[in-house]
């Protein structure tokens, strides 16, 4: 069979405890295929939202690529189970001596110890990917044939003792300022889970004592995921509940929709893609897991930030957690690394501050950035290495990488610190948690509130934010974040890698996106 190389599918090296040999032959995998795009889209930045009719028609997969690509996988023996044109993806079928050989790879065993999910055994590609000729440029990339881990869940819990004071979402929409008269009616978050699960038994009693409306929570299975409580508050579960009950908290009367999907590459992306893609259209969607840029595949990273570039059009606003591991994001090089999907300058990079406030009267009495110190976490924030720098960050300050402007992270900021952190439910137990895993959903519920304020979905929101706001100066709309640092990098005054441009005053934030929408007409 002839093949050409895939660009960017280099194959990451896991840290092996055990190799295990090669995958069996007879051994049924399921993949997906990334197609490219009809025509590629302008900048969302600059475009006001698109229905997804005219994202299809203009920039999801052709019909003749989607032809092609189905005879060929096919003809090779593989079995087409999905197609999705406007997402451009294929999900396929195949035994792994057929996806081996249609992809110039082979497939091994390897168990290797994951710092969220422990000793894992998964498959490990040996070599780059290639592709038959017929589908090269067509098929950009192929995800799924290594199974590993690809992302952590960034939240963190504390334990009771070391609780300085902490804060029911609620509490924190009133020290937040979140703007009044709204509460999300007519809107729908999406929720992005790669494991665990969650019970309405513990939402309904969660809700009940904050005495706020239960939302509507309903979940969505994708690659074969699905709603599975593990029953263990320290595990994955807190991840679920959390987010649930933070963006269900804030925006009590948004439709919460939660995805679950299997944490891999092609789990991550086909979630987010089938998220984006949804009718109707969520208007915000929560990413609280991630992991250091390096820690991907190009191909992969590439297929993730088009899908979040899809929602962006379609008027989704996409808030991402910026990971709790300091400005080295839990690399062992001692260099400054970023997370992704914080890193895509198609998301909101949430960040992290330690917060003490009066939770009756909503008065702030201090707010800093995050960092307890090497292991014990810190919000993390830097430079990208892959994305450079997006037009509207330019007068932000970002410090240069390597000589060439780079996508900083992050943009706006939260509590984060599980010392100041927030009061859930999980598996029937009333804990403290914190990460920047919060955060997400905290501002995915604020920009539900600030949409239904304003009348019309905020996609991009990261341009208005940044908007005529020069470096070393407070933008409005936020508490500007001075104190502390992440490790390599310290807050100041203005935009920083460590809080982005600082913590939300809803109410003024409210009334400055009105002003520029105003002035834009």
């Amino acid at each position: 069979m002839d093949l050409r190389p895939l660009p960017g599918s280099a194959p990451l090296v896991p840290r092996a405890i055990q190799a295990s040999g090669p995958v069996p032959a007879d051994t049924t995998i399921e993949i997906t295929l990334v197609l490219r795009r009809r025509g590629e889209p302008r900048d969302p930045a600059a475009v006001a939202p698109i229905s997804a009719v005219t994202l299809a028609a203009d920039y999801g997969a052709d019909p003749a690529d989607v032809d092609l690509v189905t005879a060929t996988v096919t003809a090779l023996g593989a079995r087409v189970l999905s197609v999705h044109a406007a997402a451009r993806l294929v999900r396929v079928e195949g035994t792994a001596a057929v996806l081996s050989r249609m992809f110039g790879t082979s497939l091994e065993l390897v168990t290797s110890q994951d710092p969220a999910a422990g000793v894992v055994t998964h498959r490990v590609r040996t070599s780059a990917l290639s592709v038959p000729t017929v589908l090269d440029g067509i098929v950009t990339a192929v995800l799924g044939l290594d199974n590993r881990p690809q992302a952590r869940p960034r939240f963190r819990v504390v334990r009771p003792h070391a609780v300085s004071t902490s804060y029911t979402p609620v509490q924190l929409g009133r020290i937040y300022r979140f703007p009044p008269g709204t509460d999300g009616a007519g809107h729908t978050i999406a929720i992005i889970e790669l494991g665990g699960g969650f019970t309405q038994a513990d939402l309904d009693t969660y809700f009940a004592g904050l005495d706020v409306s239960a939302p509507v929570v309903s979940a969505v299975g994708v690659d074969g995921g699905a709603n599975t409580p593990e029953r263990d508050p320290n595990g994955v579960d807190g991840e679920v509940l959390l987010d649930i009950e933070v963006a269900g908290a804030l925006a009590p009367a948004a439709a919460i929709v939660v995805y679950f999907a299997p944490n891999t590459d092609a789990g991550f992306v086909d979630a987010v893609s089938a998220a984006a893609h949804a009718t109707p259209t969520p208007t915000a969607i929560s990413i609280s897991w991630g992991q250091s840029e390096d820690a991907w595949t190009g191909q992969a990273r590439t297929a993730f930030d088009q899908a979040l570039a899809d929602a962006a059009l379609l008027g989704a606003t996409v808030t991402v957690a910026a990971g709790d591991d300091g400005s080295t994001d839990g690399g062992s090089d001692g260099r400054a690394h970023v997370d992704f999907p914080a890193s895509s300058p198609h998301a909101l990079a949430c960040g992290g501050t330690r917060l003490d406030a009066d939770p009756t009267t909503g008065q702030v009495r201090a707010e800093t950035v995050w960092n307890n110190g090497a292991g014990r976490g810190a919000t993390g924030g830097g430079v990208s290495d892959a994305f450079d720098q997006p037009s509207w960050q330019a007068g932000a300050g970002v410090p240069a990488r390597g000589g060439k402007p780079g996508r900083g992270v992050p943009d706006v900021a939260a509590v984060a610190d599980p010392q100041t952190g927030y009061q859930v439910r999980v598996d029937g137990t009333d804990i403290v948690v914190g990460g920047t895993s919060a955060v997400a959903p905290l501002w995915a519920a604020l920009a539900t509130r600030l949409a239904q304020a304003t009348g019309s979905p905020l996609g991009l929101l990261a341009p208005a934010l940044y908007q005529c706001v020069p470096a070393g100066t407070a933008a409005t709309g936020f508490r500007d974040i001075t104190s502390g640092d992440n490790g390599a990098y310290s807050a100041g005054p203005g935009w920083d890698p460590c809080t982005g441009l600082g913590v939300p005053d809803g109410t003024a934030l409210l009334t400055a996106l009105r002003q520029r929408r105003a002035a834009s007409k």
